[in-house]
């Protein structure tokens, strides 16, 4: 559009007092407005009077190009003879992104600078603008409707008024991260708990015993353990969400410092346009434009670790035209224009605008998203231009889930089951009694509620008491000491991981850079051998202070100790990196943790970092003590598409220009002389897991530089085709025939025992997917040297994909070789996920290993629930960053890291632990025995309810099919606490093989991935023996006693008491490794049942239990219900022995 914050209207912008009112007197000003408005238009256009020479089409793609999408790095970068640039040879100074290079295709809608001001004359102003860009002239044709709203379309903000008048237009600034309010709370938590089958089960039963012709036994019995499951469920939550809103409220009421106010202003109160002032620690409580440094450069730092998982500090600059205006002026004179909120951190398009003349366009580089923290010290000033939801921090956050095991599903599906057999059993009954009672439907829910032992509330009691051992047992075990369990609902999910996506940066890698080894093509220097380094840098200046390898480069080029200084001096020249000095120590600062490296590297030999401004360069030699300053002329900062950074100087003392350029071997290549050893050497060195850089570096004239000089600036003010311009200045004034000195390889330290935890989990059968926002280079590096790639592994690249076209012909190779690794960047990951989501997640998933680089925090959480989606399996994300939280959110098991980048990852996670290597033992050791308990637990409680129903049923058949209940009162209210729980819940204390062997032989693993150990076939096994043991236990017990009214004391009592020892038998059998806990277990609870009877002389004949026969029937109907059981299981066992106890005994031998 056009400029309508000239001249003529930015007074009306910036009078205070002007708000909603009409902006113009008259409208008589129309056209002088418009004439100006458009004379700017074309004067910011460049357009030449001469339109001779403009075709058509030329003059509609300025007018494109005027928008702000043009401001951006083009996405598709062309030459002048319109053939395709590749984008490894890309010029340095491109952007990483931007739009292409023509904005009217299909594939780019147009963007609208502003919405206009809802005045009379403003609207008349956009109509006549759109009427000529549109059609009145011809200039312009839309080819599609765009509706406009405030979230779709660019926003202007002035800051003397937005803050008033727009107050209600963007979001709040309030965070917010609970997952229930005061109404929510109670309906959300109910509908989490009966969506379950079987709690809803439990609640149907307990809601029928409040009907006096469906009562059976006590209304405690079924309404407290219920009542207690969702009381302790409440409580938790509670605690957890008051825990959240609490961090919530720390961070609204931030306070800060507003310029147009004169109290301190919360967080939460920050509305868009607002100028604030922060100082160094501060955290950014909104997304700002750096309009002011207390730094004379402009230069301020921020660490941006909680929001794209990188610890290095990241360099902001402030917007050249506010860097030196007064206070007051940042108030009443600017204006500014920023794009559309979107996810995008990495890309930001705007303009500011000061007194209504001057413009300058905003990057990414001018912004300080929400959530990072100022580094720099002193103090600096920006704007607000998005709150709330609308920042980058809020977008790039998924909602947290209720989270629910795989287990619940599973028995879930099984009371399913359960309850359909309780009916058939039901209604059968009652056929079988026929139908001449009237009453015959309340016979049927009476045996309902009689079976309804079947599905045991207790089973839900037993499960959740047992989650709360596991993450006691979890939180003291001493390997893995200092880990916190936040979610203690899914630890038997750890036992079925069958995907790993793990972050990189402070997860796989310390974030510890050091530079391992220089080439010089000829020679190499490694640790051992860094002296010589040193020696050689010793001799650097001369006796007089002058520089010798510079003046005599030509004269001494093959003699290796001038190559070693030339080498290092372009080292300690060519990178981004700022000394700062704290508490008289320095530290260096920089975007990148390499170039902080190197510089440390170049520290180490004798050459030093000393002071650097945006203008100049000071090194110290320090075996002389003397200094070298270089004139910064120009610097080219590193990017993902360029893969390069370069710096031009001028060093005073000899009046020498030169070029210095460093970057990734498959740029540089093309870029510096030819030779013979490069392309061998850098694949060494990557084997060896080193990121490698080539440098290099050029001689120029004073001419050529003066040249290139006003070449550069032109291109930089050109409104067509910037980026292509200034690629090709670049090109012919610099990137070609570099001197090529040597390379560097730099490790970045891995955590402790990666290697071999990784190969523990790929050996159990994990597949690990490292998504991270690191480049392509580097990601592959530390896959190399963490073994994520193996030696010899082919690895199946993919980078820089667009568009769909071709794009499946990528996968081709990947659906035959199945063990390849894949290696995407995330341009071609996001083109796959929204073209071809399903046919890349089709071959992907079988892959043993795939690397995402240049992830956004939201690819990292699509990936995670799409594979969730399309393969139904487990999957657990690992991180330490703020970045990595919806990842981690996303995922069935999220494990947070706490490390450098702070506990925000570790506060989002369901398990917290320090270090990488601690999850092989939570998977394989504390994830197997959760799962294997459980699974045993579950089908216990299950067993012990369904063998009394069979009894139940064996009673009514053989009592003419009356709905009687045979145990009453205390007796089922005993039966499932006093009696059998503390045995069968101390099966939450076994394990099946010893902690050594899970990795030892990790393939155990895959046993519990498979759900053997709860499975239909294992339920029906159960089942089985539930009603063999059953029909034996009241079959025998009728038999003895006869089941006439005055014998049903008799009954009970043998019937009950066989009925509470086969379970203690039954227990001790399942047990695989005994203890001190399970053997008083077992011994208290038979003592315990043997001191009760004498008080239960309601429900059993104790005179008969006090004779020999009654305890000769109770020995044999007991040896008649185990042992049969017994056998059957040693035998089966012994035939089809499980792959623990092979393993067990291949150890003992």
């Amino acid at each position: 559009m056009l400029p309508s914050s000239g001249k003529s209207s930015s007074k009306f912008h910036n009078n205070p007092t002007f708000g909603h009112r009409d902006r113009r007197d008259s409208l008589d000003s129309f056209d002088l407005q418009f004439n100006n408005s458009f004379d700017a238009a074309l004067d910011n256009l460049k357009i030449s009077n001469n339109t001779d020479n403009l075709s058509r089409n030329s003059v509609s793609d300025s007018l494109d190009n005027f928008e702000m999408t043009s401001m951006g790095a083009a996405d598709s970068y062309r030459s002048n003879n319109g053939k395709s640039i590749e984008r490894d040879s890309r010029p340095l100074i491109e952007g990483s992104d931007g739009d292409d290079a023509h904005p009217a295709s299909n594939d780019h809608p147009r963007k609208f600078q502003s919405i206009p001001r809802s005045n009379g004359l403003d609207s008349f102003v956009s109509i006549v603008k759109n009427a000529f860009n549109g059609g009145a002239l011809g200039l312009r044709k839309s080819k599609s409707s765009i509706s406009l709203n405030d979230n779709l379309t660019e926003r202007e903000i002035y800051p003397d008024t937005t803050p008033v008048y727009d107050k209600y237009k963007y979001p709040t600034n309030e965070v917010s991260n609970a997952k229930y309010n005061a109404v929510t709370f109670v309906p959300t938590l109910l509908y989490e708990q009966f969506k379950f089958f079987y709690n809803l089960y439990f609640l149907v039963v307990a809601l029928s015993q409040a009907i006096p012709a469906l009562r059976i036994g006590y209304l405690s019995s079924y309404i407290v353990p219920l009542a207690f499951v969702l009381t302790v469920t409440m409580l938790k939550e509670a605690m957890d969400d008051i825990q959240r809103r609490r961090r919530d409220r720390e961070s609204n009421n931030e306070l800060y410092q507003v310029l147009s106010k004169q109290t301190l202003v919360p967080s939460k109160e920050l509305k868009v346009g607002d100028i604030i002032k922060l100082n160094k620690g501060d955290r950014v409580p909104a997304d700002l434009v750096l309009l002011q440094s207390s730094e004379p450069s402009g230069e301020s730092f921020i660490k941006t670790d909680q929001l794209d998982g990188e610890t290095d500090w990241k360099l902001r600059i402030a917007c050249p035209l506010t860097q030196n205006v007064a206070e007051e002026d940042l108030q009443n004179k600017i204006s500014l224009t920023a794009s559309a909120p979107e996810k995008n951190i990495n890309k930001f398009l705007g303009k500011l605008t000061y007194k209504g003349s001057s413009s300058s366009p905003l990057s990414v580089d001018n912004t300080m998203w929400a959530n990072t923290v100022v580094a720099s010290t002193g103090h600096c000033i920006a704007c607000v231009i998005y709150t709330g939801k609308d920042t980058r921090q809020a977008m790039n956050t998924t909602s947290p889930t209720v989270k629910t095991g795989l287990l619940e599903l599973e028995i879930n599906s099984i009371s399913k089951i359960l309850c359909a057999c309780v009916f058939i059993l039901s209604i059968l009954l009652v056929v079988f009694a026929g139908f001449n009672n009237s009453d015959w439907y309340v016979d049927i829910m009476r045996y309902l509620i009689l079976f309804s032992t079947i599905i045991p509330v207790s089973l839900r009691v037993n499960l959740d008491l047992a989650k709360s051992v596991y993450a006691y047992q979890i939180e003291h075990d001493n390997t893995i000491s200092e880990t916190i369990v936040r979610t203690s609902t899914i630890p038997e999910d750890l036992g079925r991981i069958e995907y790993l996506l793990s972050d990189k940066t402070g997860t796989l890698t310390q974030n510890d850079m050091q530079l391992k080894k220089i080439h010089l093509g000829s020679s190499a220097f490694s640790a051992e051998s860094m002296d010589m380094v040193t020696d050689y840098v010793s001799e650097l200046m001369g006796p007089n202070g002058k520089n010798p390898p510079t003046t005599n480069m030509t004269k001494k080029g093959n003699e290796i100790g001038t190559r070693v200084r030339d080498m290092i001096v372009t080292l300690a020249i060519c990178h981004n990196v700022t000394p700062t000095f704290e508490d008289d120590e320095i530290t260096y600062q920089a975007a990148s943790p390499d170039e902080i490296a190197i510089v440390k590297f170049t520290e180490s030999v004798g050459l030093s970092l000393f002071k650097r401004d945006r203008h100049s360069i000071t090194l110290l030699h320090t075996a002389t003590g003397t200094t070298m300053t270089y004139q910064i002329l120009q610097v080219f900062p590193f990017n993902s598409d360029t893969k390069r950074m370069g710096i031009i100087v001028y060093e005073e003392k000899t009046d020498e220009y030169w070029f210095f350029e460093k970057g990734a071997d498959t740029v540089m290549a093309k870029i510096v002389e030819n030779n013979v050893w490069l392309e061998e050497e850098t694949g060494n060195m990557a084997r060896e897991g080193l990121r490698t850089l080539v440098i290099g570096r050029k001689k120029l004239t004073k001419k050529i530089y003066e040249q290139f000089k006003e070449d550069y600036s032109k291109a930089s003010l050109s409104m067509l085709n910037r980026d292509t311009e200034m690629a090709r200045i670049i090109t012919k004034f610099l990137e070609h025939d570099l001197e090529l000195q040597g390379l560097t390889g730099v490790e970045d330290k891995l955590q402790k025992d990666v290697k071999s935890s990784i190969e523990l989990l790929r050996n159990a059968g994990i597949k690990i997917w490292m998504l991270t926002g690191d480049k392509v280079e580097t990601a592959r590096c530390v896959s190399i040297s963490a073994k994520l790639i193996a030696r010899g592994q082919y690895v199946h690249v993919i980078t820089k994909l667009t568009k769909p076209e071709g794009a499946l012909n990528q996968l081709e190779y990947l659906k035959v070789n199945r063990n390849a690794c894949l290696l995407i960047d995330g341009d071609s990951l996001g083109m796959f996920l929204h073209y071809y989501r399903e046919e890349f997640f089709d071959v992907a998933i079988y892959l043993p290993t795939v690397i995402a680089c240049r992830c956004t925090p939201q690819q990292k959480a699509d990936v995670a629930l799409i594979i969730r989606e399309l393969t139904g399996k487990r999957v657990c994300c690992i991180g330490d960053g703020g970045n990595d939280v919806s990842m981690i959110q996303s995922a069935d098991v999220g494990v947070g890291i706490v490390g450098k980048e702070g506990k925000q990852a570790s506060l989002a996670a369901d398990f917290s632990i320090t270090q990488f290597c601690h999850l092989t033992e939570l998977l394989l050791w504390h994830g197997r025995n959760s799962y294997k308990r459980s699974a045993k637990l579950a089908q216990f409680v299950m067993h012990r309810g369904l063998i009394i129903a069979v009894c139940q049923a064996v009673f009514s058949i053989c009592s003419k099919f009356e709905p009687i209940a045979l145990y009453q009162g205390w007796l089922m209210v005993g039966y499932a606490t006093c009696y059998t729980m503390a045995p069968v819940f101390s099966l939450t204390l076994d394990h099946d093989i010893d902690e050594s062997l899970t990795k030892m032989y990790p393939e155990l693993y895959k046993d519990l991935t498979e759900g053997k150990s709860l499975s239909y076939k294992t339920f029906f096994v159960w089942c089985a023996l539930s009603l063999y043991q059953g029909c034996v236990i009241q079959g025998f017990s009728q038999s003895f006693t006869g089941i006439e009214e005055i014998y049903f004391l008799k009954m009970v009592a043998i019937s009950f008491t066989v009925l509470v020892f086969n379970e203690l038998v039954m227990v001790a059998l399942e047990i695989n490794t005994w203890n001190k806990i399970m053997a008083i277990t077992e011994l208290l609870t038979f003592l315990l049942y043997v001191i009760s009877v004498p008080f239960l002389q309601e429900y059993f004949d104790l005179e008969y239990m006090k004779t020999l026969r009654f305890l000769g029937e109770l020995l044999f109907i007991l040896l008649i219900s185990v042992f049969p059981v017994w056998a059957a299981k040693s035998i089966y066992r012994g035939l089809h022995p499980p792959s623990y106890a092979k393993v067990q005994e291949f150890s003992a031998v």
